[in-house]
């Protein structure tokens, strides 16, 4: 989404940053785990694994958490066992988003997504209610130490990468899902490590947000969702005005 890295930026300003740390390495685990349950729990053999634990260590988990998160795997228990689920619908102002969770209880997890969809004036809609508006892609993104612009869309397409868009917070490379696995690996071969590697969903069309009240409103939607522990991702189509941002990274 449009603002997202600086979204971000804003969001790691706000409230207990140790509770943050800490659910976040909760999300991070379990997409560790579902990661050893899908293919095996050796990372040279399971590309999804050695996303998992690149992305984990971006965010500087310790090796001990990453460690048990694969034993836990193995160890087969209930407990491990999660569902990846998508959610839809529309949120503040009109805006259409996609949630993407890992759940040990669908009946759960879709209570408290709905519930906040409902608290924030939106409506959680159909599986394909607001899919349709997006496409998934795989993204990795660089920092602008990595090289110029040019440098960076030189190598996106040596690898058959679709994209690369750059400006003053680094360098996003797009392809498609089916290729993001050997896309990101001979980009690490050329470039080291992504800052973030994921598949995502990034909207056809923006909904421009003008208003503050509205774009705080958003801002705290996302912060709600992402509350949860099962909550992996949340894109949605807003286009928050860089001046709002600013304000907004300011309070």
């Amino acid at each position: 989404m449009a603002g997202h890295s600086k979204f971000k930026n804003i969001m790691h300003r706000k409230g207990a940053q140790d509770k943050r740390r800490g659910k976040l390495f909760t999300k991070l685990s379990r997409e560790i785990t579902v990661s050893v349950k899908e293919g095996q729990a050796d990372p040279a053999f399971n590309t999804r694994l050695r996303v998992a634990i690149a992305a984990a260590k971006a965010e500087n988990m310790p090796k001990d958490k990453i460690d048990a998160a694969i034993v836990r795997a193995n160890q087969n228990d209930a407990s491990s066992n999660y569902d990846e689920v998508r959610y839809e619908g529309y949120g503040p102002g009109g805006t259409a988003f996609i949630v993407e969770a890992l759940t040990d209880n669908r009946n759960r997890t879709a209570s408290e997504v709905r519930s906040t969809f409902t608290k924030y004036g939106g409506a959680l809609g159909e599986t394909g209610s607001v899919s349709y508006m997006f496409k998934s892609i795989g993204s990795m993104h660089y920092g602008v130490q990595t090289g110029s612009a040019d440098q960076l869309m030189e190598a996106a397409i040596e690898v058959g990468a679709d994209d690369c868009i750059s400006d003053e917070d680094g360098h996003e490379i797009i392809c498609a899902p089916s290729h993001f696995h050997q896309v990101r690996e001979a980009l690490e071969s050329k470039l080291g490590a992504p800052a973030q590697a994921e598949i995502t969903w990034r909207p056809d069309n923006m909904v421009a947000v003008n208003d503050i009240e509205m774009a705080r409103k958003i801002l705290k939607f996302i912060e709600a969702l992402e509350d949860s522990d099962d909550v992996q991702q949340v894109v949605g189509n807003f286009e928050i005005a860089p001046e709002l941002l600013e304000k907004l990274a300011n309070e």
